[in-house]
């Protein structure tokens, strides 16, 4: 494998767990000497989501796509999202016969119906047909694989995540106000209506709160819960300073497929509290680095008791060197898939 061309609508300035992903998965094939190239929104002309104008939608054409797809030459091609480069790439890929996979990073019908009442199944639908058309589907669980399965998805492949622990890891003081009492319970993240984050700013808790993040909810939340400490965006460091000054990372979400935040705050030695769903209860396992429950409040006074290094080491088991040896171990398997299925159909 020398060059892998990824495709994404989600992209800079947008910081999600798919860009960073990309992100570091690419800087990992860089290191091995594998090319990577890029289709992202920038420099296309693009439009607002409805209800959520932080994403972008390109505006091009399948023709446009596939030049460029050709134009770029790749031996691989990677389609990160659904959107409109997405949709196009696969379909520019199929009309020349190329190889190329998917990979399944948002619930996002679930994300439409936490703003509007409307049925998921036709989303799924849809989806379904965009991830089966490729030569696999690439998935970061186990309860993601099962629930993709149980709807007729085909060709399914596991893609973990990584941390960077040299740079979310303990550290020796607080980044934190010195007025906020303790403990501190905190989350990070996309500051919008399907992270549920109302879910753990309505908790009777000691101490103080913080949220860290940006996003279309942020303004509301802020004039509903003015005793809360909202830092706004951070990034690097300063990021993982904050994870670290934390006593708790609460984790209200019901709609992700993984949540990297809950690695990285491992990583910085914070013991976790969410919901028994997909992502926490693929993350901790059985590693006992944090406490899942309904009772979301019970959740988190319980993970204070949680040792530092417990959450440490369940972040160890996890890096982006094993993750992108299981990238580059899918492509391989997908890319053999493909050419058996052109050397298969009749010829003449």
């Amino acid at each position: 494998m020398k060059s892998v061309l990824f495709v994404t609508d989600a992209w800079y300035p947008q910081v999600n767990g798919v860009v960073r992903t990309l992100e570091h998965t690419a800087a990992e094939l860089e290191r091995r000497g594998i090319e990577v190239k890029y289709i992202t929104p920038q420099g296309f002309r693009t439009l607002p989501f409805p209800t959520y104008p932080e994403i972008r939608l390109s505006i091009t054409t399948r023709r446009i796509l596939r030049a460029m797809i050709r134009e770029k030459d790749c031996d691989h091609i990677h389609i990160a999202t659904e959107g409109p480069l997405g949709l196009l790439a696969a379909a520019a890929a199929k009309k020349d016969n190329r190889a190329f996979t998917t990979s399944y990073h948002t619930r996002f019908p679930e994300y439409v119906t936490a703003r509007v009442p409307v049925p998921t199944a036709p989303f799924y639908a849809w989806f379904r047909r965009f991830h089966n058309s490729g030569s696999g589907c690439m998935v970061a669980t186990s309860m993601l694989e099962q629930s993709l399965k149980s709807r007729n998805f085909k060709n399914i492949m596991r893609w973990s995540r990584g941390v960077d622990t040299e740079v979310f890891r303990p550290y020796g003081e607080s980044s934190l106000p010195a007025h906020l009492q303790r403990p501190v319970f905190m989350n990070v993240g996309r500051v919008s209506v399907e992270k549920n984050i109302e879910a753990f700013l309505d908790l009777d808790l000691p101490g103080s709160k913080v949220v860290v993040g940006t996003g279309p909810q942020i303004e509301s939340l802020r004039r509903k819960y003015p005793d809360v400490l909202f830092t706004g965006m951070k990034s690097g460091e300063d990021l993982a300073r904050l994870y670290a000054s934390a006593d708790c990372f609460v984790f209200p979400s019901r709609t992700d497929t993984f949540g990297l935040v809950l690695l990285e705050a491992l990583a910085c030695g914070v013991p976790v509290a969410a919901f028994p769903v997909m992502g926490p209860v693929d993350v901790l396992g059985e590693s006992g680095a944090g406490v899942l429950s309904e009772d979301l409040r019970e959740a988190a006074l319980s993970a204070l008791k949680v040792p530092t290094d417990t959450c440490r080491e369940a972040a160890l088991e996890y890096s982006w060197g094993r993750c992108t040896d299981q990238f580059l171990a899918n492509i391989e398997t997908a890319d053999r898939k493909h050419r058996e299925r052109l050397n298969s159909r009749p010829r003449g």
